[in-house]
């Protein structure tokens, strides 16, 4: 099986190591896995803000990029729920196009959806250790259905406690430019989504979109906490690298 790696714009500029971690997970599980070198954004930011052209080209981009694996894996609800949910509206005036766009969505998967749902992979080798809490992303869960698949995986872990939040599925406060127009309101639920969190006591925030965990943690550490550490699902379950590595 050939699985085709979108590392994301987030993970490639601002945390590197979630990409290598999501290689390592795909690889321990058995696939052979490539990453194009040349892939881009998905197309989300532009798109969001109704600059659908900038977003058809970002989808033709992908397509060329990604559409002769068998499979296309991130870790990402966010740029996965555009890929498959987003992409169907881009060209309805040319048929063709759009079927190979959707042949190659129905192939794109999140990292935690893709381990449970097609490799139906039920434990990982992480000696990942203590309590952590996790944060359900907006596109992740809305739009991809991704609930019970990192949570699965996590429990798996005989060291890991997993802890829920009161209200793990309320959104962070991010959304992209949301959190730009709209700063006020961004801050009060990112402040609600940091007291979430701390009520739980956990050692660890854990979630599968890495704006979400930027966000809380840049939260986090202006309310004072320097102790929780926010982490990505693919670290927690790929476990720390080597020292040296």
């Amino acid at each position: 099986m050939q699985v085709g790696l979108f590392v994301t714009c987030l993970v490639d500029l601002m945390r590197p190591r979630i990409g290598f971690a999501t290689l390592k997970l795909l690889e321990r599980a058995g696939c052979t896995v490539v990453v194009p070198p040349q892939q881009t954004c998905c197309g989300q930011p532009g798109f969001n803000s109704g600059d659908r052209e900038s977003g058809r080209a970002m989808a033709l981009r992908f397509l060329g990029d990604f559409e002769a694996f068998d499979y296309v894996v991130a870790p990402s609800g966010s740029c996965t729920g555009m890929i498959r949910c987003h992409y169907a509206e881009l060209f309805p005036e040319d048929p063709s196009l759009q079927a190979r766009l959707n042949a190659l969505s129905a192939r794109t998967y999140e990292l935690t959806q893709f381990l449970v749902d097609v490799l139906r992979l039920e434990r990982v080798d992480s000696t990942f250790a203590g309590s952590c809490t996790y944060h359900d992303s907006c596109s992740g869960l809305r739009e991809l259905g991704i609930k019970e698949q990192p949570r699965a995986l996590i429990a798996g872990i005989p060291s890991a406690e997993l802890r829920e939040m009161d209200k793990p599925e309320t959104c962070c406060g991010f959304g992209g430019t949301f959190s730009i127009k709209l700063g006020d309101i961004a801050t009060r639920m990112a402040d609600n989504k940091c007291q979430d969190v701390l009520s739980t006591g956990a050692d660890a925030i854990v979630g599968g979109d890495l704006g979400c965990l930027l966000n809380i943690e840049g939260r986090l550490r202006r309310l004072g906490d320097q102790h929780t550490r926010v982490l990505h699902v693919a670290e927690v379950l790929a476990g720390p690298e080597p020292e040296g590595d």
